[in-house]
């Protein structure tokens, strides 16, 4: 099983997507389940999965998840899955709605955070419902980020 890395007690976390919170504005967050099958399950206990380059979108009255990287289990021989299948996501009808709308009417974009194992050993998904950023915008959270740093040490250096 994969180490647990900060966090929620109980959460193993499997892959995080760090560029998110820089690439886009973060307004409402959902947990999904995903179908999947019994090599990526196994695959995901062995902690090896990518979602950096992943997004969801809305098809068929469904939310589906695109090109997350879950390689294949060794040990499964032929019955082994494709890497970057699409995989449907289990969400309630109403959060299939909520985001299915935002993206239509508003252009907003539906980007996973984090795949994780919950308390109960179930594989989840932490979906956002996110703006993009503008590069001005960016330069900005960048300028933020760096004045803390740059607050904290000096808060250091006089304590």
């Amino acid at each position: 099983m994969a180490p647990k890395k900060g966090g929620d007690p109980g959460r193993t976390i499997i892959s995080d997507n760090r560029k998110a919170r820089f690439n886009f504005e973060i307004e409402d967050t959902f947990e999904a389940g995903i179908e999947l099958k019994g090599t990526e399950v196994k695959s995901l206990r062995n902690g090896k999965a990518n979602i950096a380059e992943a997004y969801a979108a809305e098809y068929g009255g469904e939310i589906w998840i695109y090109n997350v990287f879950i390689p294949e289990y060794l040990q499964a021989n032929r019955f082994n899955h494709e890497p970057r299948r699409p995989r449907k996501l289990l969400l309630h009808k109403r959060e299939i709605g909520k985001l299915a709308g935002a993206v239509q009417k508003e252009g907003k974009t539906i980007v996973p955070l984090k795949l994780y194992f919950n308390d109960k050993g179930r594989a989840k998904l932490e979906l956002a419902l996110a703006r993009g950023k503008k590069l001005h915008d960016k330069r900005e959270t960048e300028k933020k980020r760096d004045w803390q740093r740059e607050k904290s040490r000096i808060m250091k250096t006089f304590s």
